[in-house]
């Protein structure tokens, strides 16, 4: 494991700009499809309105990439009041990492199979990593 707590995050960027890409792909893919012309589409339109539009599978990378510019906002900010505070431990380094792969593995899940439950789940673990760097980070700041 990288000694380097801001590592995680990095990582996490770069995986949301994978799913920013397989999103695109995939839509673009689906236009074609479903008779969409981008040429002709009336302006002003937005990842919304293709909703009943796309299949689903299409439209559930698009959900993912919305989630990872959500949740994970405050996991970079933790991480970086970890690393400036002195918190950078084993204990947060694998919490982070845990968190990444969580997110990574949320990812597949909801683009794919995408069944609530073990989605929920997946969330729900990564969560609890957040809240436990949160809560450290509060620690480590307050000296």
């Amino acid at each position: 494991m990288p000694e380097n707590l801001l590592a995680p995050g990095a990582v996490l960027a770069l995986w949301t700009l994978i799913m920013l890409g397989w999103a695109a792909v995939t839509r673009f893919q689906a236009f074609g499809k479903v008779g969409l012309d981008l040429k002709t589409a009336p302006p002003g339109g937005r990842g919304v309105d293709l909703e009943g539009v796309l299949p689903p599978l299409t439209n559930w990378k698009s959900h993912n990439y919305t989630h990872l510019l959500e949740q994970p906002t405050l996991f970079y900010a933790v991480l970086v009041f970890l690393h400036l505070s002195g918190g950078s431990t084993d204990l947060t380094r694998g919490l982070a990492w845990a968190y990444v792969v969580l997110r990574i593995i949320h990812s597949l899940y909801q683009a794919t199979v995408n069944r609530v439950p073990v989605r929920f789940a997946i969330f729900a673990l990564a969560t609890f990593c957040l809240v436990v760097l949160a809560v450290l980070a509060v620690i480590a700041t307050l000296g």
